[in-house]
């Protein structure tokens, strides 16, 4: 049969076909892969997620395995809220929290509740691409404004809020931005949120990566600055489990609020129940902050041995940036080469990075790079990056013919 498909399904998908290629050629067990953001796996509390999973199926196994609110459980939610103390942001409560399919699921309950066909809407240049992905979805027009090394350009911010000021939202990542691994200094996030307070738009804070800083000093987030005005996205996958899929939106804005209620009450009824009540357990019985402490430990190590690999093997003009957090490094080529000619000729020899170009909205044959250090060993890091180094001083000299 011929099926119809919708309009909306059958649009090209640029950062989803690109990131699907990559992906599938990376899953060989021979290949050294830098290319995805995966958590270490030597991080998982397997143990105690047995102890947790085994007492809430002896003390609570029919809530767990029965239908459940839309919002979330209510020890989880509350567990949520407290913790945006550390954040710099007092006040939240338990109602502020709706429990989520991953951070993912929050991007695309966003663009469902806020984006008609054409409404404007501003993204950092570069940004997280699955972003990028789930806002295409609702055929928005992307409006990116440029990250510089202490964060977004607030004068390309407040000259592109004053062009557009029916602009919906501002989605932005000021810690450890995903991919460059940037974090917005103090002096950028106070005037950008004075910018932004200014403003009709609402301010999508993600917010995957702060609780993995390893060095160096933080700053609050825009939660802090701006209120009902910041919707807050989190998850845990980062610092606990990714397949556990669970995540969270903190809005304080009611109305908004009760519409993301009623979009994923169609969506998905809710989150799979009897994980977060495996994870209220777990975050009971467990202290998080020491589990994060240990996790902080291996990627320090994972990222000072990769950029002094960096530092050894890539030649001169290939440049990155180097991160106090996070999971991810940056690079950038010379003149002459592009990232996806490094991820072709690269994967051939059986490494593979992810290029650029699927974390811009425009830009194309771009000569950024992003590379994961968090899941691979010591030994696989050293490898890979001397590979990478030979790669690029090939290119160089072929590029100079």
């Amino acid at each position: 049969m011929q099926l119809k498909m919708s309009k909306k399904i059958m649009k090209p998908d640029f950062q989803g076909e690109f990131t699907a290629s990559i992906l599938a050629a990376a899953a060989s067990p021979e290949i050294i892969s830098f290319a995805g953001g995966l958590p270490n796996p030597v991080s998982f509390p397997i143990r105690e997620m047995e102890a947790a999973t085994q007492k809430v199926l002896t003390e609570k196994g029919a809530m767990a395995l029965q239908y459940s609110s839309t919002q979330g459980y209510p020890a989880l939610r509350a567990w949520i809220a407290r913790r945006y103390e550390t954040m710099g942001v007092y006040g939240v409560e338990a109602d502020d929290i709706i429990v989520t399919n991953g951070s993912q699921q929050a991007l695309e309950m966003i663009g469902a509740a806020m984006v008609d066909p054409g409404d404007e809407i501003l993204v950092e240049d570069p940004t997280y691409l699955v972003a990028l992905q789930s806002f295409h979805l609702f055929d928005p027009t992307v409006l990116p404004v440029t990250i510089n090394a202490d964060g977004i350009d607030c004068d390309k911010l407040e000259q592109t809020i004053k062009a557009h000021p029916d602009a919906k939202f501002i989605y932005v990542i000021p810690n450890f931005q995903n991919p460059t691994g940037l974090t917005y200094s103090r002096a950028v996030r106070e005037r950008a949120a004075a910018i932004l307070k200014a403003s009709n738009l609402l301010v999508l804070e993600d917010n995957p990566y702060s609780e993995l800083r390893f060095s160096g000093e933080g700053g609050n987030s825009f939660g802090a600055y701006l209120g009902e005005q910041c919707c807050m996205f989190g998850t845990f996958s980062k610092i606990v489990s990714p397949g556990m899929r669970i995540g969270w939106i903190c809005c304080r804005n009611k109305e908004l609020r009760a519409k993301l209620l009623n979009y994923k009450s169609t969506a998905d009824l809710h989150t799979n129940i009897f994980c977060q009540l495996v994870l209220a357990q777990y975050l009971e019985d467990n202290d998080l902050d020491q589990h994060i402490e240990k996790t902080k430990r291996l990627y320090k190590q994972k990222a000072e041995h990769m950029m002094a690999c960096m530092r050894k093997y890539l030649p001169e003009g290939v440049t990155f940036t180097p991160t106090e957090g996070g999971m991810f490094l940056w690079a950038t080529l010379p003149e002459g080469i592009t990232a996806v000619e490094l991820y072709r000729a690269a994967l051939k020899k059986g490494v593979a990075i992810c290029p650029g170009d699927p974390f811009y909205e425009y830009a194309r044959n771009v000569r950024t790079f992003r590379i994961n250090y968090s899941n691979s060993t010591d030994e696989a890091i050293e490898t890979g990056i001397r590979i990478l180094g030979e790669t690029c001083r090939e290119l160089m000299a072929s590029s100079q013919d």
